[in-house]
This record gives C-alpha cells, structure tokens and sequence, in this order.
C-alpha cells in the first residue's frame, strides 16, 4: 500500500504542474497533462524508477476516466439544436469525420508506408473534433448561449460519433458476442430516457448521491460487455450519455458534480498515462511524417467542411471559424491512439506522432480561429454594451 500511495502522489504531483501551466497559458488542461506526461517519461525511463504505469490500478483509473468522459461528451449534447438546425449539424458533423478519415488513412498508407490496420487507426484517430476545446471556447467567449455556437458543438458530437462508430466497426471482431452487445446497447438505449427520470424523481436529489451510483453502475455494467465481445469500453458510454442527453444532461447540479470528480481525480490519469507513451526521440527524429499528419488532418478537414459551410450560406468568417474549430482534435483522438497501441496495432514510434499531431490540432487552429475569423458580431453583448 505504501508503494501505490506514493506513485499515486507522483501522478497528482504531475497533474498540479499540468493545472498550473494551462492556467497561466490559458490551454486546456488535458493537452498540459498530455505534454507533462511525455516530459516525465523522458526523464524517466532509464532511471530504473516505476512509477506503475502499467499497474492494474493505474489502468482501472484511467480506464474509467475515459469512459467518464466520454459519457459526459454525450450528455451534453444539445437535442434542441439537433432537432432544429439537423441539416447544419449533420452534414458538417459527417464531412468533417469522412474527409480527415479517409484523406489521412490514405496519406498513412501511401506516403508514410504503415500498414493497413495501422493506416486505418491513424485515419480514425485524426477524424476526431475535440469537444473539450471547442466547448471551452464556447464558454470564454459565450458562444454556447448563440445559436451558431450550439449548431458548432452539435456538428462536434455528430462528428466525435462518426469516430466512436468506426472505431467499433474496424477494429472490433464481429461475431455472436456482438450481436449480443448491439442487442443489449438497443435495448438500454431505448429503456434509458423514460426508466431515469422516473427513478431519479424517486431516489435522488439526497446525500447519498444515488445518481451517480446508478450511472456508473450502468456505464460499467455495459462496459464490461463491450470488452467481453471484444470492444472497446469507451464507445457505449458515448451513445448512453447521448440518449440520456434530455435527461440527465439537463441536471446541471449532477453534470457538475460529474465533471468535478471526473477532471479532477480520472482523468488527469488518463492524459498523463497517454503522455508517459509518447517517445519524444521518435517525434524528433520523425519530423516530415509528423507534418504529413497534422497537415493532413487541417487541410483535409478545410477542403471538406468549408465548402459545406457556404453551402448553408454561413459567412465568410462564420464558415472559416467553424471549419477551424472543427479541425481541433483532444480527447477521442488520443483514446484511439492509445486503444491502437495497447491493442497492437500501431507501434510506440507511430502512436508518439498521432498523440502529438493530435495535439498540434488542438492548439493551432484554435489560435488562427480566434486571432483572425471569430465573428464578433454573433457574440452576446455584455451588460456593459446593453
């Protein structure tokens, strides 16, 4: 127990820095934990140190932090916007996964010479939009509150979709134990927004946080059976909180308490975990496949999502800003980088490039969109201007 308790300070010590660096750069916290990761590792390895990354507990933690995340992604879906604005949301949410998925599965294939498997994880992982960064610019600016943010964010889970969708597909082996779990996901899917409001009236809103002992219990439980037929425990916890997205994502007292227990116990574990992977030697001494891949994922989705813009007669500056914030990738790209490696598919060398492209898209388009097209005139005023 003492050897756990004392790797377990080292993680915390690691995500404290993260805190601090994103704070004072104004960056999402997840990219700090990722970069921090990766420095640790260099200073690490080959100083006979464990810090149990490859521990049962270290997994379990990060494991869960995914599936929590990835839950509360869809949770906060918009129905709304779905509803009102589905030809928007749609047809820039699907373009903006087909283009970088197959433009990027063929720059792999054919420029870089990886492998089929491996040019199709490196496809998925760079399809993603990170509703991470997305929402959180939302938010800073107040966008979120406009129907031009929500249509953005609803496009990002249409999207982030289309990459929870291929990751099943592709690299999950089809067979009785599949059917079973589709079955199951149906039947949940189906059942789950009328049965939790109706319990959540009876049991909840009282100290002992019935709510989410009954969240996890379903998120792990369908988990569980994801891994048994030989997916991946992530990909079901996207569609339960996109369902449950009227309901439990409306509870923002709940929502809060979520997020609070996610962000700051699971995942700092999980970003710091798929940090620690990253070979920062291989990034250094692959710096033209790393450009294929970063430019291949910004120039694809640009050729794909712009034109579609313009098409629902966005604004020059409107269709360029949407078009740059979908280009942004985070939390799902790195999940399907790091289910690549501890799957075998991809190898460390290849894995370190997609995390650090992944990362390069969060940054860099994020910081033209907002520098020279944020549409200020859509930006609510503040009681100041009123």
């Amino acid at each position: 127990m003492f050897e756990i308790l004392l790797q377990a300070s080292f993680w915390f010590f690691l995500a404290l820095v993260s805190t601090v660096i994103a704070t004072k750069l104004h960056l999402a916290s997840a990219l700090t934990e990722i970069t921090v990761g990766a420095i640790a590792s260099l200073i690490i390895t080959g100083h006979g140190i464990n810090i149990g990354e490859n521990d049962l507990w270290i997994k379990f933690i990060a494991s869960v932090g995914a599936i929590m995340l990835t839950f509360l992604a869809g949770a906060e879906l918009e129905p709304e916007v779905l509803k009102s604005r589905w030809k928007e949301t749609i047809g820039i949410g699907l373009i903006a996964f087909f283009a970088p998925f197959l433009g990027c599965t063929a720059l792999a294939y054919y420029v870089l010479g990886w492998s089929i498997k491996a040019s199709w994880l490196a496809g998925v992982a760079l399809s993603t939009t990170s509703v991470a960064v997305v929402y959180a610019v939302m938010l800073e600016l107040g966008l979120n509150r406009t129907e031009f943010g929500k249509v953005i964010l609803a496009a990002c889970f249409v999207n982030d979709l289309g990459t929870v969708v291929a990751l099943g597909l592709i690299f999950s082996p089809f067979t009785v134990k599949s059917l079973i779990f589709i079955g199951a996901m149906i039947i949940i899917s189906i059942l789950a927004p009328f049965v939790t409001p109706k319990i959540f009236k009876k049991f909840g809103n009282k100290p002992s946080e019935f709510e989410t002992k009954y969240l996890l219990f379903i998120l792990f439980g369908i988990g569980a059976l994801a891994i048994w037929s030989g997916s991946e425990a992530v990909l079901p916890a996207y569609v339960i909180g996109m369902v449950l997205a009227g309901s439990v994502g409306k509870d923002y007292q709940l929502i809060r308490r979520l997020r609070t227990f996610t962000i700051g116990f699971l995942t700092p574990i999980y970003f710091l975990r798929a940090g620690y992977f990253v070979s920062i030697p291989s990034i250094i001494a692959a710096p033209i496949a790393l450009l294929v891949l970063l430019g291949g994922k910004m120039l694809t989705k640009i050729v794909g999502v712009y034109p579609v813009t313009k098409f629902f007669k966005f604004r020059h500056k409107e269709g360029m800003y949407t078009t740059l914030l979908m280009s942004t990738g985070l939390t799902f790209g790195s999940i399907s980088a790091l289910f690549g490696l501890t799957h075998g598919i991809i190898d460390q060398n290849q894995y370190s490039l997609l995390i650090v492209a992944v990362i390069g898209s969060a940054v860099i388009p994020t910081l033209i969109a907002n520098a020279f097209y944020l549409p200020k005139y859509l930006l609510p005023k503040t009681k100041k201007e009123e």
